[in-house]
């Protein structure tokens, strides 16, 4: 596992710490998490459609009935 030594820093009134390039994380949000005396920080799998629309409030609304209409006959 790679390592490198990093700086600690203020950011207003968070303690802050730069990320090295070689330990980037995909995409703009993390979870992080603290065990023990050890921080994690991982990134957040991104979120695929049924999650998204699950998150959806269902409409309350009527909609007009659909008739299904009989197909027009086909010349083969």
């Amino acid at each position: 596992m790679a390592e490198r030594r990093v700086r600690l820093f203020k950011n207003g009134r968070n303690q802050a710490v730069r990320i090295p390039r070689e330990f980037e994380l995909p995409g703009d949000e993390a979870v992080m998490r603290q065990e023990g005396a050890c921080l994690i920080i991982e990134p957040v799998a991104p979120r695929s459609l049924l999650d998204v629309l699950a998150t959806l409030k269902p409409l309350d609304e009527d909609f007009p009935p659909i008739h299904d209409l009989a197909p027009e006959p086909v010349r083969l």
